[in-house]
């Protein structure tokens, strides 16, 4: 009846708010319309989205949002510093945000908030008619990801996933040798994030080089959930890929977890006895292993693993009937990249990925290589900010949507389910109501 209702609503035109165009847009530096920003949660991250989004032409920060005060006042003094005027400090309570979404002067907000705010946030930030830009992390709950969309379509105010790792540009050049043919037709893809975050995890990461000594929210969710709790960061580039919810959708799921030994044995090594943190007891299993298949035939391997001694890794790997891409490393691994291709490369004989990297380099990072080359995460906080703006100002929707946001964020509740249940297949929702079957990519168009 839900769906039956949300198909009638958006076919009848009844849905006020923004008129969409089919594909977002770079932002050029010749449109000199202004866009009023708010930002709500200004901690490290958030900080950092503030810094990236005042280097953009023609952005004006209106008002920024954090209980925290001394982040709101370093917040507002970077804002004085870079434009001469200073935003509205909201954050008196935890539901300050509300207060800052009534504002008139705001096009868009973004929001770098603990994980379990995400959603919630964001949909209050379209109920207000506002644009958004969310952080990334994993969804408490499938139906949490349905009123993501359902929202979405009753507003039409578009929202986007910051997911920077689809814009690295590693990531964007593969994908522009998928969309060229290069790999074949895709068979299977691997992802992952692999990163040591003991400690981290156990005494959490304050706003000073100092942990807080107290834990924080991803404590919280290693302390009760056992599942994917970070799935965006690997699946994001590989969705890209293998044209999700435009063209193909996620199926099904399973999910194994290992048994959680990381960081109790982390605790014991490194804390005194007595220690408040010292001797909790952990749900999250340290690797989960989660296998998607998709609807057109294709798997994905989708790797968690941060409780355990490691250098850190996105394990991509994509791989077709032509040949395949594989990398082992951070976002600055670009020379731990390897590619095969089939009677091309020497036979049974890895190539390095640079070469292919410059001559398919994706246009994006072709028009904005200088720009971004100097700002946050190896450029990708530039160009999403930049594309998240474009939108606005334009009126286009994002190229990362709600959609998106609702696969890939569902992951972490759909493999919870999997895990509780022996590792039992898990079916797939359609966050798009059998729209994936016409929908046309919208990512890293030009």
């Amino acid at each position: 009846m839900i769906k039956i209702e949300r198909r009638s609503f958006i076919r009848n035109g009844l849905a006020a708010g923004i008129a969409l165009s089919a594909a977002p847009t770079i932002i050029h530096a010749n449109d000199d319309r202004p866009v009023r920003l708010g930002f709500i949660g200004i901690g490290g991250r958030g900080t950092g989205l503030l810094k990236t989004a005042m280097r953009l032409p023609h952005v004006a920060i209106k008002a920024v949002c954090d209980t925290h005060k001394p982040n709101l006042k370093t917040a507002q003094n970077l804002v004085v510093e870079t434009q001469g005027q200073k935003p509205e400090g909201y954050g008196d309570h935890e539901f300050s945000y509300l207060d800052l979404l009534k504002r008139d002067d705001l096009d868009g907000v973004v929001i770098a908030t603990p994980w379990e705010l995400h959603i919630p946030m964001t949909i209050a930030a379209m109920k207000a008619g506002k644009y958004v830009a969310t952080e990334v992390g994993p969804a408490s709950s499938v139906d949490e990801c349905w009123e993501l969309v359902n929202t979405y379509e009753e507003t039409r105010a578009p929202c986007m996933l910051l997911e920077n790792y689809c814009y690295f540009r590693y990531n964007m050049a593969v994908l522009n040798m998928v969309r060229q043919g290069l790999f074949g037709e895709v068979i299977h893809c691997s992802c992952g994030y692999g990163h040591d975050l003991r400690a981290r995890i156990v005494l959490g990461k304050g706003t000073g080089p100092k942990p807080k000594g107290e834990g924080d929210y991803r404590s919280r969710h290693n302390q009760f959930r056992n599942g994917d709790l970070y799935p965006t960061h690997g699946m994001g580039p590989i969705a890209q890929c293998l044209n999700i919810q435009r063209g193909n959708r996620f199926q099904h799921l399973t999910s194994t977890a290992s048994k959680s030994r990381g960081l109790s044995k982390w605790s014991k090594d490194n804390l005194e006895p007595g220690h408040k943190r010292r001797d909790i007891s952990w749900a999250q299993g340290d690797i989960v292993t989660t296998t998607l298949k998709c609807f057109n035939g294709e798997t994905v391997v989708l790797t968690f693993d941060t409780r355990l001694p490691r250098p850190m890794s996105f394990m991509y790997q994509v791989q077709g009937t032509a040949g395949m891409w594989m990398q082992d490393g951070d976002s600055s691994s670009r020379n731990k990249s390897v590619i095969y291709l089939d009677g091309k490369s020497p036979h049974h004989q890895w190539e390095p990925f640079n070469p292919y990297q410059e001559k398919f380099e994706h246009p994006i990072w072709k028009s904005y290589l200088h720009e971004a080359e100097t700002s946050g995460h190896g450029g990708t906080d530039f160009l999403e900010l930049r594309e998240f703006v474009s939108s606005i100002r334009n009126k286009t929707t994002t190229s990362i949507d709600a959609y998106d946001a609702a696969a890939w964020m569902a992951i972490a509740p759909l493999s919870e389910a999997s895990i509780s249940t022996g590792s039992s297949p898990i079916a797939f929702p359609d966050f798009t109501d059998g729209a994936w079957m016409t929908n046309k990519p919208i990512f890293g168009l030009v």
